[in-house]
């Protein structure tokens, strides 16, 4: 297990858990980070991660890609 802001751009993953606090979790949650879903790095820019998520891009901090472990 490694967190997100260590994936390869373009390679598919799967959320395996996510951690931090409970209200954390609720918005990460719906932004469609829910543990078994595919999951892969578009881009990073400046700090903040591009990731396809239920086949929507979302631009996330690094620090909440921090918590989603792939």
């Amino acid at each position: 297990m490694m967190p997100l802001t260590l994936a390869d751009a373009g390679q598919e993953y799967v959320i395996k858990k996510i951690g931090g606090k409970p209200e954390v979790k609720k918005h990460l949650e719906n932004l469609g980070f829910v543990t078994g879903t595919d999951v892969s790095v578009l881009n990073t820019i400046g700090g903040n991660v591009i990731v396809r998520v239920k086949e929507t891009r979302v631009a996330i901090s690094r620090e909440m890609a921090q918590k989603i472990m792939i």
